[in-house]
């Protein structure tokens, strides 16, 4: 049975029917200031002349009178929960690592070791929808992040990659045709290279931002000191123009947005439009954050919850055990995020209401390792398994790519 209390401060707890729900740290309350907007109008009546009785207001404007017409705030998202168990839509897949669904109802998969992009099809077969040249996969690097860019007029769509090659993990965009069942990737273009690599901590997600640019996670590549160097392109989050240039109002006029990371392998933004970051830790807290312009996540100096003023602290942490956490996707007002080692499905909420946040397990030990979460269409939520990737202990049929029904909480 699900039970539900109130904190001191009234806010309603959900106590999940879920498999699993996990003590975290206290969270750090973000530093952010909400700004309001106060719009001030003036109504003048229009009075008649002396003499020819009461005045009278008119009951429309003259011509060229601005109009205001009042409106009622939005209410916030709702926070949301699994409301069922997960659905297999396809399975086959050969370590995958992120799922892209198109405007159009296509869908994408990208697999880390195979170089290639699949197209699972609408009742659950697969397809090579292209083979990306040049990814020199090895450890944790290969074909990871996808992301999608709509055309525009005399603009191509494209879809956008970011992978390990011979000398370095770097981003490229090829020109996306065909329809849903039979997409097809022209030739790539580089985008942004020069991106560290290693055999571990490559980072690898790829997001478009509601402002319009491409943002990417890259890890330290071994690297730990180059995190805290504004000018290194590892261990940061990354923002940058569609063809790859630093993007305007960068804190520091080249591709870095924030810094200090170890491993970050997720990003998501809410109803407000603030950013949110998943990040593997070292041996001790893995990471949710939120990220703001310029800021440093403290990685090498701090794992962590640290209360170092220096540093911004993540809003929650979990023991490595239950976490290790990738993918990470916002529906509603409920943030998801897919946990390798952790082998579990964890939500968070709520995201954008300013509430005190709590964290669930699901599917706890029952789908295996999982990598990547989108949000599905109808209000589902989309995950993948990564069960083949050599950490994992695949079963038959094994990786696959489900689907989640959602419910509001409580």
């Amino acid at each position: 049975m699900r039970q539900t209390r109130r904190d001191r401060r009234g806010i309603r707890r959900v106590r999940s029917p879920s498999p699993s729900r996990r003590p975290v740290s206290p969270t750090t309350r973000p530093r952010h200031v909400l700004a309001a907007a106060v719009v001030v109008l003036t109504l003048t009546a229009c009075t008649a002349p002396a003499g020819s009785g009461p005045s009278e207001v008119r009951s429309t404007p003259p011509l060229g009178t601005p109009t205001f017409t009042p409106t009622t705030p939005a209410p916030p998202p709702p926070v949301l929960q699994p409301a069922g168990g997960a659905e297999v839509i396809a399975e086959g897949l050969e370590a995958p690592w992120s799922i892209l669904r198109l405007p159009d109802g296509g869908v994408l998969v990208s697999e880390r070791d195979s170089a290639r992009i699949i197209e699972v099809l609408g009742d659950g077969p697969l397809r090579t929808a292209a083979t990306v040249d040049g990814v020199v996969p090895g450890g944790e690097g290969g074909l990871m992040g996808l992301a999608h860019l709509p055309g525009t007029g005399d603009r191509a769509a494209y879809v956008y990659a970011y992978f390990t090659a011979a000398s370095d993990n770097r981003i490229v965009r090829m020109p996306l045709t065909g329809a849903p069942g039979a997409l097809a990737l022209g030739p790539a273009e580089d985008v942004l290279t020069g991106i560290p690599k290693a055999g571990n901590h490559n980072g690898g997600r790829l997001a478009f931002g509601p402002d319009g640019f491409l943002y990417a996670t890259s890890g330290d590549a071994g690297d730990r000191d180059a995190a805290q160097d504004p000018a290194s392109l590892s261990g940061k989050i990354l923002r940058m123009t569609p063809e790859g240039q630093p993007a305007p109002g960068n804190p520091f006029g080249n591709h870095t947005w924030s810094f200090g990371h170890r491993n970050p392998q997720g990003i998501a933004w809410d109803a407000t439009g603030a950013m949110w970051a998943s990040e593997f830790g070292q041996n001790t807290w893995d990471e949710l954050n939120r990220i703001e312009r310029g800021a440093n996540y403290g990685w090498p100096i701090v794992e962590g919850q640290a209360g170092d003023a220096r540093f911004i602290d993540p809003v929650m942490q979990w023991s490595t055990a239950e976490a290790s956490p990738s993918g990470l996707t916002i529906v509603g007002d409920t943030l998801f995020l897919a946990a390798l080692r952790g082998q579990r499905l964890w939500s968070v909420a709520p995201a954008s209401s300013g509430g005190e946040l709590a964290a669930s397990a699901w599917f706890v030990d029952e789908l295996g390792r999982l990598r990547d979460a989108v949000p599905g269409p109808d209000g589902e939520l989309w995950i993948i398994s990564n069960n083949t990737d050599g950490r994992g202990s695949p079963s038959p049929g094994d990786d696959r790519l489900y689907r989640v029904p959602l419910a509001t909480a409580g």
